[in-house]
């Protein structure tokens, strides 16, 4: 750890004796300088590798000049829209503004434009003319392609095609920005294009090799054609046998090379071992600061990559299903590390990643001949190559908690249960039951359907009531009251009126009330995405509802809440839709009273909801644990 900023200023730049940066960097979220966001570690990356690099965080988009505050880069400048997609961070999924912006100073918002890589670009652009750009980040990975943006409900071009940016890359950056830096220093970088892992380009000809997929044309004006389309992408986004692929956008060519492997374990350790201050840069101190730093300030990122492969989930089309981790020693250093910070109070947030308990590639096979194109590692079932593992992880959890000033140690990333319960022998869930669960733990069966679980990509009901009963006896063994918290999603592609019934039904039995609902958000680059937008399942090409007016979605949230009186009217609404009279009333089995009793006295006959998970008696109310 460091006290020393990369320059925000151009008397900071000038301080350091420079006459102008090598890389400007601009970034849509105020500059925080910890490596939970990609600025600040893409930024260190640069400077280990001897380059000059500056940072405009959250530039004055209206015009240029703020763009012209450096002077003109030696080499280029660096595009991302921050750690989440511009659009994602405006807007909820009713396509209201958000009323915090927890990446800006404050939490304010209106810091950034909508669709910012291509608004920064352009001012870039208009400051510069062709200085090399290169765009990156969420926003730009996952609309590297012609993609459905839900906010104008339209499929738009590739964002690199809309930005005008000379090269997008994509997945986690790294290794391949720093192939792009020693490139862009070439006079014929642009012929050089081709070779570089785990980046898009523009052409004026369709390149040899390359897979040609439909045009942004044909998607835009053929949803069957689009699911096609999707289907070859997602196929080919493996960094072993995924080959190059074309995409006409008019009279131009966008053209995506292979992506860039994983880091190895080495390479992460170092991409973490890199100097970080670890703060927010102070002019944001008389602002309230930056709030998203206080999410993982004393957390502790171990993995990347996931296999779980649930359709929702980007992950899958930016870090990719190949998991690779940090070492022990890299994580228990940092953890020593963050003991010594101001402000550090024992507790140790998290120590995860995308999922917590993936520490390595689910097979072996992987590393040679890649993610299987055509099955996923966890669904319908586990693969049969898959040997579980925990004890790695293990020894880490035990590491750090034996460390001077530690507490205690939280898993706050996602866990997956199945592969908990394919490591039938482990003591993991006993140890983190024990030592790193605040009372909840929180876990993500999504849906109870069987219809909308296989869309979603998600084990079925049957191995989450399992994980439940055994989560249960080992918390019983240990004398501990502790419970699961499960998240729950509705208007999921497939989630007909029957299917959000039964997931009542479900919350019902298990005395179940989620405090909040989370609906799905069709962001970019999803498989579930496409579902929403073609109606179609790319992975079958099967038909597939889609539950899109708002007042459906309305009453699918309302019947995930049907224990709150000012959802009644919904529910019963829903319930009559359904032919499911029988569930209005005032028997045991019923969601809502009729409509003649409102009031206390309807409350009342409801029976009252308790908050907590799978595990506790339907009516009965204890205060939930606190976490530190």
């Amino acid at each position: 750890m460091n006290d020393c900023f990369l320059p925000v200023t151009r008397e900071e730049m000038l301080a350091r004796g420079w006459d102008a940066p090598d890389f400007v960097f601009v970034t849509g979220d105020a500059y925080v300088d910890h490596p939970s966001f990609g600025c600040a570690i893409l930024t260190r990356v640069l400077e280990a590798e001897g380059w000059r690099v500056a940072v405009l965080p959250q530039p004055d988009w209206k015009s240029a000049e703020d763009f012209r505050r450096f002077g003109r880069p030696h080499v280029g400048f660096l595009v991302s829209a921050g750690v989440i997609d511009s659009m994602v961070n405006h807007y909820t999924v009713a396509r209201r503004p958000r009323g915090e912006d927890v990446y800006s100073p404050g939490g304010r918002t209106g810091m950034r434009p909508d669709h910012a890589t291509i608004a920064y670009t352009g001012r870039i652009r208009e400051a510069y003319g062709n200085v090399p750009v290169v765009i990156g980040g969420v926003e730009a990975s996952l609309r590297r392609f012609a993609h459905y943006d839900y906010w104008e409900n339209r499929v738009r071009r590739s964002v690199l095609a809309d930005s005008g940016a000379d090269i997008l890359l994509y997945g986690m950056g790294e290794e391949n920005l720093v192939e792009t830096a020693r490139l862009l220093a070439q006079p014929d970088w642009r012929a050089r294009l081709p070779g570089l892992r785990g980046a898009c380009w523009m052409s004026a000809d369709a390149p040899e090799g390359y897979v040609p997929l439909p045009s942004f044309e044909q998607v835009s004006a053929d949803k069957r054609t689009y699911a096609e389309a999707f289907a070859v992408q997602q196929r080919e986004q493996d960094a072993v046998r995924g080959k190059p692929l074309v995409q006409a956008h008019g009279g131009r060519y966008l053209c995506q090379n292979p992506p860039a492997p994983p880091l190895s374990r080495e390479a992460l350790d170092r991409v973490y071992a890199l100097p970080y201050t670890r703060r927010w840069h102070p002019m944001y101190d008389g602002m309230g600061g930056v709030p998203a730093l206080s999410e993982v300030r004393f957390s502790i990122t171990a993995t990347r990559g996931c296999f779980g492969g649930c359709s929702f989930c980007a992950l899958s089309f930016h870090q990719g299903r190949v998991v690779s981790s940090r070492s022990p020693d890299s994580i228990v250093r940092e953890a020593r590390l963050l003991t010594q910070l101001p402000g550090f109070k024992g507790y140790i947030h998290d120590i995860g990643g995308p999922t917590a308990n993936f520490r390595r590639p689910a097979c072996a096979r992987q590393a040679t001949h890649g993610v299987c194109a055509q099955r996923q590692c966890l669904y319908p079932g586990a693969c049969r190559r898959i040997r579980p593992d925990h004890e790695e992880f293990l020894q880490i959890l035990r590491r750090v908690r034996a460390l001077p000033g530690v507490k205690k140690v939280f898993i706050r990333s996602g866990l997956r249960y199945d592969y908990i319960l394919l490591d039938g022998d482990s003591p993991f869930l006993r140890e983190l039951c024990a030592h790193h669960v605040s009372g909840r733990l929180k876990v993500a069966p999504e849906h109870v359907s069987p219809r909308v679980l296989a869309l979603m990509g998600k084990p079925s009901r049957a191995v989450y009531d399992r994980f439940v009963q055994k989560f249960e006896a080992v918390n019983r063994s240990l004398g501990l009251r502790q419970f699961l918290q499960p998240y729950l999603m509705s208007s999921h592609p497939g989630s007909d009126m029957a299917a959000a019934i039964a997931l009542a039904e479900y919350l019902r039995d298990i005395g179940y009330q989620p405090e909040q609902v989370q609906d799905f958000y069709p962001t970019p680059g999803t498989l579930s995405t496409c579902m929403f937008h073609t109606g179609l399942d790319p992975r079958t090409m099967q038909p597939v509802y889609v539950p899109t007016s708002a007042h459906e979605k309305a009453m699918q949230r309302a019947l995930m809440q049907f224990g709150k009186p000012r959802n009644y009217p919904l529910v019963r609404e829903a319930l009559r839709l359904a032919g499911r009279d029988d569930l209005i009333g005032h028997g045991k089995r019923c969601l809502v009273p009729p409509e003649r009793e409102t009031g206390r006295t309807a409350q009342g006959r409801a029976g009252k909801k308790t908050s907590a998970g799978p595990g506790r008696r339907p009516g009965r109310v204890t205060k939930p644990a606190r976490s530190p």
